[in-house]
């Protein structure tokens, strides 16, 4: 949920990046950080326990034009992927105005990025969020690996609302900012008809 600040005339919005452990999330995170003008773009601050190294959020606010006369500000968060850290993935997700699904597309984890998925529509549900309806972007990451899926296995699986999709590669880039554009537009449009 967009938060508005009148006195600065400043409207805050929060896109989490969510999906398994390990599958990219924080590089991508980290890609955007370094790829951004410095002038844009905030502290990365991360949190990290004795158990997992993971187990973290990145706050990037990015400025960008107006919407209805107020600047808008972009908060990028990561969720911990792995099972153990549901509920900090729960908090994280609380106000999102969208979400980036990044899929580990390695044949082995399917199964994993399935139940991933269904979590987050479980969430949003519990959130009275229709997750058909929500502003989402799903990534397919780790596509230079040799044992990827098809995309057509994904989109299949993953990807039942037909939400925009990118092939992603997070730790050279490619994909990454293009998935980034797709949720900021996707969150202006559900901004401006509000």
């Amino acid at each position: 949920m967009s938060l508005m600040n009148i006195a600065k005339r400043e409207i805050t919005c929060k896109l989490v990046y969510y999906g398994i452990g390990l599958c990219g999330k924080t590089t991508n995170l980290r890609y955007i950080h370094q790829a951004v003008n410095p002038q844009d773009v905030g502290e990365m601050v991360s949190i990290d326990t004795d158990t997992e190294r993971t187990l973290y959020f990145d706050l990037l606010p990015l400025e960008l034009g107006k919407a209805h006369g107020f600047d808008i500000r972009f908060q990028l968060y990561t969720v911990p992927g792995q099972i153990l850290y549901q509920q900090t993935r729960i908090s994280v997700l609380k106000g999102a105005d969208c979400v980036i699904f990044v899929a580990d597309s390695q044949v082995s984890k399917l199964h994993e990025n399935i139940e991933c998925w269904n979590e987050l529509q479980e969430q949003l549900r519990r959130m009275k969020k229709d997750a058909s309806t929500f502003p989402l972007v799903l990534q397919w990451n780790k596509r230079d690996l040799q044992d990827t899926l098809p995309v057509s296995v994904l989109e299949k699986y993953v990807n039942p609302y037909h939400a925009t999709s990118f092939e992603a590669t997070a730790r050279t880039g490619k994909g990454v900012i293009e998935s980034l554009r797709a949720g900021i537009n996707t969150t202006l449009r559900k901004l401006e008809r509000s």
